[in-house]
């Protein structure tokens, strides 16, 4: 599915290195677009594990099937705050939910726009930065193009992979604007190296 992204990114002999120990490419997208988008609030600004164990603890909040726009309204910020959000984040989830609920946001509107027109769009919304619009181009509309420089975890592994200590933002998008255009395709190559194995 991602060859021609790979015939770019392998180009990169750092990054190859990760691509040959990660093996093929198993980024899944999100089918469910409120899915998608709530998934990134949740896992703002907390570890990889702690992410996944709240996700699943709000997908059983309301039985087998992930919860809709209305079952979040119908509830209150304490029921979701009691999967382990914090208020903020349970607020957020909420307010999202009754715009969707309100018909004052619908995610049709950005399968046709730009990566930028998305995220701009976005982060007009409570709760929303560019970090999680980011993630929500990646894992909601299957983007293929783009680099989150806000992302914590990436940046480590760009520092651990090309030996860098303290690099500024130019130079890490020197690097990685050499995997236009599958940007996130290298980012994915990145967390799971980050993840499964040490630099060399």
């Amino acid at each position: 599915m991602y060859e021609d992204a790979l015939d770019v990114l392998n180009k990169d002999k750092k990054l190859k290195k990760i691509i040959s120990s990660v093996g093929e490419c198993k980024l899944k997208t999100i089918s469910n677009p409120f899915e998608a988008l709530i998934e990134a609030i949740i896992t703002q600004q907390i570890s990889d594990s702690a992410g996944k164990s709240i996700s699943l603890k709000f997908k059983n909040l309301f039985g087998t099937t992930y919860p809709t726009p209305t079952d979040i309204v119908n509830s209150s910020t304490n029921e979701i705050k009691s999967v382990g959000l914090s208020r903020m984040k349970a607020e957020y989830i909420f307010d999202i939910s009754k715009l969707i609920v309100d018909k004052k946001l619908n995610f049709k509107i950005f399968k046709k726009m730009s990566d930028d027109e998305v995220i701009s769009e976005l982060i007009k919304i409570r709760g929303i930065g560019k970090w999680t619009a980011e993630m929500y181009l990646i894992f909601g509309l299957g983007r293929l193009d783009v680099f989150p420089l806000g992302d914590l975890g990436l940046i480590n592994g760009i520092k651990k992979l090309y030996g860098l200590e303290n690099p500024t933002n130019a130079e890490i998008l020197k690097i990685t604007n050499k995997w236009i255009p599958y940007r996130t395709i290298g980012t994915w190559y990145i967390w799971k190296g980050v993840k499964n194995f040490q630099f060399v």
